[in-house]
């Protein structure tokens, strides 16, 4: 019997888009959070829901288990977690009814907790952790299971009742120096199963990291309920060594590090491409970053070195008045030049795309698939734009959100709030977006194959059968898009 189960509130059958992509990825949040735990001697037991169907098998663990503490940690390092979906939400509602009917003390911590306090307070949960949670969680544990009487007022970090009172505790500082921190607990995840999805649906296995916690940088669409804008930084020193590890344990062919932006701390770049030079661990692997930190060709070649094949880029529009209503801190003319180096230097560029700003108009739209077009990336990320709460956006629509505050899953993409357009001109938008470009790329590959330029031969075959479709759906889809502007 464990003294602890843990678990998180991802269930990727629950998310029909993410199901079919199949890049299922282990929680690394809370591994993390195990690895805390167990450096202080507790004995924690793992249940991963991210295979399963529903909670049969949690009620299964808790009988056999018996743990006095049940704790779900989301993994805030996944945007997925971050995006509060409410099927998610309704899972960890039933994980908590079911902790508690096994007598458990129930621990929450995620973004979505942070969100909705008082709904998973009054659903049974008896602590929701505030901001960086290791710490925190570490603190609480002990207290809870040393059976002393403690006042739980004095643990920085959490939201509670008391005699039915609602205690905040004071907020807890982020973890400075984040090498301290001890390793994910990578023995707890059955990997063979993440490895055999991967291969089956991709050809390729593909495992994360990450080497940073927080982004300093205030686009006011931006929920950032864990870390705030802090930002520190793992030693490079340090993820090597943790890359080594994985590379021999595991073997992954591809790393993704799901930092919000990679390698931002001056030389930090430069370090990493060095040590894994030297150590032979070059990887390929994937980054998320900002166009004006890659308008720098001598990083994007450090990069290269170090084995980055496609870094995405919140480009989110093509208009600079949208960037700058976003308080997004880049140009156009900087994502132009990013995506020039990237190519140059055999790294994919990526976009991630927003439509449904408000303000936008069809004008700014336009400018963006002009974007989209001109600058061909290896692939786009639409969505619309989503008010999550504790963001300058969310408070200027806040009024607005009476039907319906969340999405249900990543491919809800509703408009929950009154703009230019309403929601299904959106949802039209991003299917004929989708058509045009890809067409547009099966074109662009077509004449590189005339002009014998090097062709990425993984979707060459694929993308061009294709074309005659994208050629008559992106007609379609504007057909219909144009009707439904003309219609309402």
């Amino acid at each position: 019997m464990s003294q602890i189960v843990l678990t998180h509130s991802y269930f990727l059958q629950l998310d029909p888009k993410q199901w079919k992509t199949m890049q299922p990825y282990p929680p690394l949040g809370s591994l993390y959070a195990i690895s805390i735990l167990r450096e202080a001697n507790m004995d924690v037991a793992f249940f991963d829901t991210m295979f399963k169907n529903d909670i049969s098998e949690l009620e299964d663990m808790l009988k056999k288990e018996l743990p006095s503490l049940f704790i779900i940690y989301d993994d805030c390092f996944n945007y997925l977690n971050k995006m509060c979906l409410s099927n998610m939400r309704h899972a960890a509602f039933k994980m908590i009814e079911t902790a508690k009917k096994y007598g458990c003390t129930v621990i929450i911590s995620s973004s979505d907790a942070t969100d909705h306090t008082i709904s998973y307070l009054k659903q049974g949960a008896d602590f929701i952790i505030i901001g960086e949670g290791e710490i925190t969680l570490r603190q609480l544990s002990q207290a809870l299971l040393s059976k002393n009487e403690i006042d739980y007022a004095s643990i920085e970090g959490l939201v509670f009742y008391k005699n039915n009172i609602l205690v905040h505790t004071p907020k807890r500082q982020v973890i400075n120096d984040l090498d301290k921190i001890p390793v994910p607990a990578w023995n707890v995840i059955n990997i063979h199963e993440y490895k055999s999805r991967w291969i089956k649906k991709h050809g390729y296995f593909s495992l994360n990291m990450v080497t940073t916690r927080g982004c300093p940088y205030k686009c006011n669409w931006c929920a950032k309920p864990i870390y705030g804008n802090r930002y520190n930084s793992h030693s490079p020193e340090r993820i090597t060594e943790e890359l080594e590890y994985i590379l021999t344990t595991f073997k992954p062919d591809h790393i993704w590090f799901c930092d919000d932006i990679f390698g931002l701390k001056p030389g930090w770049i430069k370090e990493y491409a060095s040590l894994v030079k030297e150590k032979d661990l070059i990887c390929a692997f994937k980054i998320q970053s900002r166009a004006d930190l890659l308008v720098q060709e001598e990083n994007v070649k450090l990069l290269a070195n170090a084995g980055c094949t496609t870094a995405w880029i919140g480009t989110e529009s093509g208009s600079q008045k949208i960037l700058d209503a976003m308080d997004k801190g880049i140009t156009i003319e900087q994502i132009y030049q990013a995506s020039y180096l990237l190519k140059k230097h055999k790294i994919k560029p990526c976009f991630f795309l927003q439509f449904g700003y408000p303000g936008e108009n069809l004008t700014d739209i336009d400018l963006t698939i002009k974007m989209i077009n001109d600058l061909l990336p290896d692939d786009i990320g639409i969505s619309v734009s989503y008010p999550l709460p504790g963001t300058v956006f969310h408070n200027n629509v806040k009024n607005e959100l009476k039907l319906k505050a969340n999405w249900v899953d990543s491919d809800d993409l509703d408009l929950m709030f009154k703009n230019t357009y309403p929601s299904g001109f959106y949802k039209q938008l991003h299917r004929y977006v989708h058509k045009t470009y890809r067409k547009k790329q099966a074109n662009q590959y077509l004449t590189n194959i005339f002009k014998k330029k090097t062709v990425d031969e993984q979707f060459l075959y694929k993308r061009i059968a294709a074309l005659p479709y994208y050629w008559v759906m992106s007609k379609y889809e504007k057909y219909r898009l144009y009707k439904f502007i003309n219609e309402n």
